[in-house]
């Protein structure tokens, strides 16, 4: 049974600033990849080259919410993202066919 390592991109305006700037692109990945298994995962999938990856892990936080009936009181999940630079001149394009 193979673990899916990568979520989903990670698309916020600070990640796109990186993208940018910087050619670091942001991703969702499982809490239990390792940086070299995230590294072969996005060669893998975007066929670019990987210089370095940076994991971080964003603890989850308490959200209340006003409604009609009340507080509604709730938790978000924590989550690993992983920060990935790409060789010089790489680039990944989310949003190609749109």
């Amino acid at each position: 049974m193979s673990k899916q390592i990568i979520i989903r991109p990670l698309i916020t305006e600070k990640s796109e600033l990186l993208s940018e700037n910087l050619s670091q692109y942001s991703f969702v990945v499982n809490k239990n990849a390792n940086k070299i298994e995230i590294r072969k995962a996005i060669e893998a999938m975007y066929g670019v080259n990987v210089d370095a990856v940076n994991t971080i892990i964003v603890p989850g936080k308490s959200k209340v919410r006003n409604t009609r009936t009340g507080l509604q009181k709730g938790r978000k999940p924590s989550f690993k993202k992983a920060i990935v630079r790409l060789s010089e001149g790489e680039e990944i394009d989310f949003f190609g066919d749109i």
